[in-house]
């Protein structure tokens, strides 16, 4: 969003809101200059802006701060959205501090909106019809035929994720960012595996420890990889995608940045016919390796994309703590644990991946 124009009438209104009170604004000076304006252009983000106003014929002054968008985590607005918000909560903790009044944001035509009455915040969206997909698998799971829909909706799923990895991202640092994240998020590896329970008899924290270990070597060798920036979904598993008729579908809760890596996408999806297929039968073939391969065929077929080949282990494996995890999947057995852990650091310990060779990685 394009910073509006502080003019004098924007900021009495605010205030007016804010204090309750008629208020005249009588400067609006930026920081570090001496002219007092009738408004303030072109200030971007992160240029403080004092505002001088009286009210009830006293004189007062306050500070308009903001944040310039960039690296370090402030790239996208929801993340300096945070930062604000945890300095309105936190300045007023410290003694000696200086005083948080309040914490807003510009809205439509440059109208300022106060939130600082806020405990917390809430997302609204519309609702759709459909039926889970992970439905599709667990009626496989149970040892349903594999059918012409359950091929169809693979592709449908297959062809989605080639269209939108088509989109590229402009900056490099949000790859940079992507790769750190999967990593050190707390959504994501390191997060999950500190979520692991310290006397978990199979994921020890000496095992846990040599996987993060491996995840810290794939970061290095992705980091430099810019230019496979692309749009993804995130979190693009079967409890996210909603069929109706045959391959029409909606998707929910798109996770962890606008662009990163199409191998994130891929991952999250096919790792779920592994989990399914050794639940199953404890190894993987039939239903879900025919759905596993062809997608992959597909996916490498249309979009091209062989690197994914060598950049997706840590993100099967992000989605592979997930599914071992006893937070998560309480209920899953131990051997299906096992092989999920011996895929892992398979897959970490291989510079290519090669999605013929799941029942090898799985030690089987």
């Amino acid at each position: 969003m394009e910073m509006p124009e502080l003019t004098r009438e924007r900021l009495g209104d605010y205030l007016l809101h804010l204090l309750g009170k008629p208020v005249t604004v009588t400067a609006v000076i930026r920081l570090g200059e001496v002219s007092e304006n009738e408004s303030v252009k072109g200030y971007g983000y992160g240029s403080p802006i004092r505002i001088d106003y009286e009210t009830n014929g006293q004189c007062h002054a306050v500070v308009l701060h903001t944040i310039s968008p960039g690296p370090f985590g402030h790239e996208h607005m929801a993340d300096r959205a945070q930062v604000l918000l945890w300095d309105y909560s936190a300045f007023n903790h410290l003694p000696r501090h200086v005083r948080t009044l309040d914490v807003g944001g510009f809205a439509a035509a440059g109208r300022m909106v106060s939130l600082g009455n806020v405990g917390e915040f809430f997302l609204l969206t519309e609702y759709v019809e459909g039926q889970d997909y992970f439905l599709d698998l667990a009626r496989l799971k149970r040892g349903g035929d594999l059918t012409e829909l359950d091929l169809v909706r693979a592709d449908a799923l297959c062809d989605y994720l080639v269209g939108i990895h088509q989109t590229r991202g402009l900056d490099p640092g949000l790859y940079i960012r992507h790769i750190r994240e999967l990593v050190g998020h707390g959504e994501c590896i390191m997060g999950l595996i500190d979520s692991y329970p310290i006397d978990d008899p199979l994921l020890t924290p000496q095992v846990l420890q040599e996987i993060e270990h491996l995840c810290l070597e794939w970061r290095w060798r992705l980091k430099q990889r810019s230019h496979r920036l692309r749009q993804i979904h995130g979190d693009f598993h079967p409890w996210n995608i909603l069929f109706r008729s045959v391959v029409d579908f909606s998707l929910l809760d798109r996770s962890r940045g606008e662009f990163g890596d199409p191998a994130n996408d891929v991952a999250s999806l096919t790792l779920n016919y592994v989990l399914f297929s050794l639940q199953r039968t404890g190894r993987m073939e039939g239903a879900f390796a025919t759905l596993f391969q062809r997608f992959w065929n597909r996916y490498l077929e249309k979009s091209g994309d062989l690197e994914m080949l060598d950049v997706i282990a840590p993100f099967y494996v992000f989605r592979a703590l997930v599914m071992a995890n006893p937070v998560w999947y309480p209920t899953l057995s131990k051997a299906v644990r096992q092989k999920l852990l011996a895929f892992m650091l398979a897959v970490l310990e291989t510079r290519r991946f090669d999605p013929s060779l799941i029942n090898e990685y799985c030690g089987l």
